[in-house]
């Protein structure tokens, strides 16, 4: 793979080629999708007081990561209920419409949807699937659920989410995981979680290697036994583990451009995203949390485009990529495939 210093810069006709690509996302968490605007209307509807969690110019207002989480939990004490949930994922759907996307998995949590009660659950699970049903009706966009845990909220607490997860799983929910703050706790501390899940059925992802270094993500490979790692970008910090990724086929859902508003590299030439996928490793883009972080599934692929000078073809491969790795069935998969090779 050439990069972008030995070849042409990529001219305004290839960079619009690239932003219209059909997409697949498979890293994006169901609140942090959630537009600013949105959850200021619920807010106003439900007379919740979200002082502090919003800037002047009424993005979400933040310092660091942590204080990142602090302000995604305070958002969702607007999602109430599951009708809340069905709005919330007929707009996140229709952001994903606009970028191109057309297959997409996104991360919920029983805890947010109805405190990890299995009834409750089951509520906000049939509402967030009949907006996804008619979304894909009127939109073409694909979306399959994956369950996670919340790292920060403890191993107790990731019981219950994935019996959520174990018994709701089938052709709609079709993987389990987690999230939250990757500094707490071990992730040995959660494998009774992901036995559960994967006694199921279900197919494995963690977030891993964002702000731990690279033995997190060795972690997250021979203990939790994941198919895909979120982030996992800090494992170049070990060419070994780089390595040993590119022989097993384990999958990174790689979030650029939250790596970078968050302050894991300070610039996108930084990131080793293009360094990953040289050496062999399946690397796959996503958004994370795009209002958060202020970005798109476009603005990913055209600012990969214009700092690793990488082309329609490259960032095709890479969106196949995704689609091979998804935790869909296989039907699905080959319904995805077809559209991106007709586009």
């Amino acid at each position: 793979m050439t990069r972008r210093e030995d070849r042409e810069p990529l001219s305004e006709e290839d960079l619009a080629e690239i932003a219209a690509l059909p997409k697949v996302e498979l890293h994006l968490h169901h609140e942090g999708a959630a537009p600013p605007a949105f959850i200021r209307g619920l807010a106003q509807e439900k007379s919740v007081n979200l002082s502090g969690v919003f800037r002047a110019d009424g993005s979400y207002a933040y310092r660091d990561f942590v204080h990142f989480l602090n302000v995604y939990e305070a958002a969702t004490q607007v999602l109430q209920t599951p009708r809340d949930y069905g709005r919330l994922t007929t707009a996140l759907l229709e952001d994903c419409a606009a970028n191109g996307v057309i297959y997409c998995e996104t991360f919920l949590s029983p805890d947010f949807c109805g405190g990890g009660d299995l009834g409750a659950w089951r509520e906000y699970l049939h509402a967030i699937r009949e907006a996804a049903e008619a979304a894909e009706r009127d939109m073409g966009v694909v979306l399959r659920g994956v369950v996670t845990c919340v790292r920060h909220f403890g191993p107790d607490r990731a019981k219950p989410a994935a019996r959520c997860a174990a018994e709701t799983a089938g052709n709609w929910i079709v993987g389990f995981g987690m999230g939250g703050d990757e500094n707490r706790g071990e992730l040995r501390d959660f494998m009774y979680a992901f036995d559960m899940a994967r006694e199921a059925g279900l197919k494995l992802t963690t977030h891993a290697g964002e702000w731990r270094g690279p033995s997190e993500v060795r972690a997250a490979v021979e203990e939790l036994r994941v198919a895909r790692i979120g982030h996992g970008v800090r494992a170049i910090e070990d060419l070994a583990l780089v390595d040993l990724l590119a022989e097993t086929g384990v999958v990174l859902e790689v979030c650029p451009g939250s790596n970078v508003t968050l302050g894991v590299y300070p610039d996108l030439a930084a990131h080793p995203i293009a360094r990953l996928r040289e050496r062999g490793v399946k690397v796959t883009v996503s958004t994370d949390d795009p209002p958060f972080f202020h970005t798109n599934m476009r603005r990913e692929y055209v600012s990969l485009a214009q700092t690793f000078g990488w082309d329609a073809d490259t960032l095709r491969a890479v969106t196949r990529t995704a689609a091979d790795a998804a935790f869909c069935n296989t039907d699905t998969r080959d319904r995805i495939l077809k559209q991106l090779d007709t586009k």
